[in-house]
């Protein structure tokens, strides 16, 4: 048979015959599959990938072809009479608690898996745990059959020693398909939910489709760098590299009574960074809990919440750089107003305005810190960035009641929840924002992140704080409200680019210069090369 097979002109055309066979009979065509890439007939990984295809898309067949006859039998009375409904619920009840088991068991049990896929889709076992149990299966028993040929090849062995060691390989088979399925499936369900929902999308697959934005309006305004001069006044507009400390120091000067005041803690050795912090909260009476962050970051990198002098050390210990010391504004809530103003004109207007969530998880007295992330819906699905912020948190049960913020930083990448904010818009904030923009020698476009007490005040325009203000970088993020699509997400952003370079393109007619592509660059990989230094974001 080996001889008709290997006939076949392509590798693509063996591949497409093991994974047709593997609908006939699966442990065959695995083992034609193996065989034929330990002779080197066969490259390794398509043989196993066409085993494995076959064989999952075989299982899900059974589970679908289940399912039907499940519908067949509710609709049915005449079959309704030879099963009670009770022992339905009781089969459904069962499977529920020992369906992952059963089926864990019938990959390594001839001739049990047909009757127990079916009955698997009939009996309404979630299709996502179907799937994900099945496919991690598969992938052990094809791995294992692959890798019990390729270390007792029978020619070198013998037939009795070759079949005792491929023997020995599949018997421990369904311990590592439990192992794997103990271990791999909360990963592979968070997998899953992490890309249906896209604002989790991580920036390579997110950004592209922004790229060719730029690209079109690159030659639209005929300037590619062109948002490089959207802020004259910030370092390539605020893309990259911009200090935190001059912007601060220009809405200190131009509106104090709305800045939570923060001052520059430059590089130098530790005891005279420690000297010069106690200097500056003394002088401006800035007690702790306060703020430390870079100078430079982006996406709250390094932002922290120091609670004492000793959490002061160990920050300053780590992150060498340039930083910023500032006052804690302990008010709750906290928004993110994206402002622009086309040169020229007298006024701007509010773009977006985000409206950000601090999650939080309550303790129950049994769960452990891990546990809770996992029961939360949304918690889960970045739950390796909150295990990185509490590591002293690891395996402890919180109280029950005890109730533990999440995040600090109010930046999605940390953790927050982001909402759109519209409904926070109003005539006075919109002046109040223009009001203190025009007070900013060079800016025009930018988020401002804002913390205030009430929504009431806000809407009038008073009370509140801005912690930081945002340059060509910064995005309207009220697209990540998980209420809107993609495409909403997308078209929001090309307008938010296009004013970008439109204010670019006034900015150079006015006689500014765009800073080079190549020099932007430099400054991104320096501010990745600093940034590796900095701690995990509170």
């Amino acid at each position: 048979m080996l001889a008709h097979i290997t006939l076949l002109d392509t590798q693509p055309a063996l591949a497409a015959s093991v994974f047709l066979l593997t609908l006939a009979y699966e442990d065959g065509a695995t083992l034609l599959a193996a065989t034929l890439a330990t002779a080197g007939k066969l490259d390794a990984r398509l043989g196993f990938a066409s085993a494995f295809l076959g064989i999952w898309a075989g299982d899900m067949g059974l589970y679908f072809a289940g399912t039907k006859i499940g519908g067949r039998f509710q609709q049915s009375a005449w079959l309704r009479r030879f099963v009670s409904s009770e022992s339905l619920m009781k089969a459904q009840a069962w499977f529920a608690r020992r369906g992952t088991l059963a089926i864990i068991l019938s990959r390594f049990v001839p001739g049990s898996r047909l009757p127990l896929y079916v009955a698997a889709g009939a009996l309404k076992l979630p299709v996502r745990l179907f799937g994900s149990v099945t496919g991690i299966c598969s992938v052990v028993w094809v791995g294992a059959i692959f890798a019990a040929l390729r270390l007792a090849p029978v020619a070198q062995f013998g037939a009795r020693k070759s079949l005792g060691i491929f023997a020995g390989v599949l018997l421990i088979c369904p311990w590592i398909a439990a192992k794997a399925i103990r271990f791999g499936l909360p990963r592979v369900r968070v997998f899953w939910k992490t890309y249906r929902r896209w604002e989790f999308w991580p920036a390579w697959l997110f950004y592209p489709p922004v790229a060719l934005m730029c690209g079109w309006l690159s030659l639209k305004y005929r300037g590619l760098a062109l948002p490089t001069i959207a802020n004259p006044s910030f370092r390539n507009g605020g893309i990259v590299r911009e200090s935190k400390s001059e912007i601060l120091q220009a809405l200190m000067s131009g509106a104090p009574e709305f800045v939570s005041d923060g001052y520059l803690l430059s590089a130098g050795p530790l005891s005279e960074r420690m000297r010069v912090l106690r200097h500056l909260r003394e002088e401006h009476a800035i007690p702790y809990s306060l703020v430390l962050k870079p100078n430079v970051g982006q996406r709250g990198a390094g932002f922290k919440l120091i609670a004492c002098e000793s959490d002061a050390k160990s920050y300053l210990g780590r992150v060498q750089a340039d930083c910023i010391v500032q006052r804690y504004v302990r008010d709750e809530k906290e928004v993110g107003v994206f402002y622009y103003r086309t040169p020229g004109e007298l006024h701007g207007e509010i773009f977006a305005v985000t409206e950000k969530v601090f999650p939080s998880i309550i303790g129950d007295g049994k769960s452990t810190f891990e546990e809770l992330l996992q029961k939360d819906v949304r918690a889960s699905l970045i739950a390796q960035t909150y295990v990185r912020r509490f590591p002293e948190l690891h395996g402890k049960i919180l109280k029950a009641g005890e109730r533990l913020r999440l995040v600090e930083a109010g930046n999605h990448c940390q953790g927050c929840i982001f909402r759109d904010g519209s409904h926070l818009i109003s005539t006075q904030l919109r002046d109040r924002i223009d009001e203190i923009s025009r007070r900013i020698p060079g800016f025009f476009i930018g988020r401002y992140d804002i913390r205030y007490a009430n929504d009431a005040d806000l809407l009038r325009g008073e009370n509140f704080k801005i912690i930081e203000l945002n340059g060509a970088a910064s995005e309207a993020t009220n697209i990540y409200d998980e209420r809107n699509s993609l495409l909403s997400a997308y078209c929001t952003l090309y307008q938010q680019w296009d004013l970008m370079y439109r204010i670019g393109r006034a900015n150079r007619d006015r006689g500014h210069r765009p800073a080079s592509v190549l020099a932007v660059l430099r400054d991104a990989r320096l501010y990745a090369e600093m940034a590796q230094s900095y701690p995990v974001a509170d």
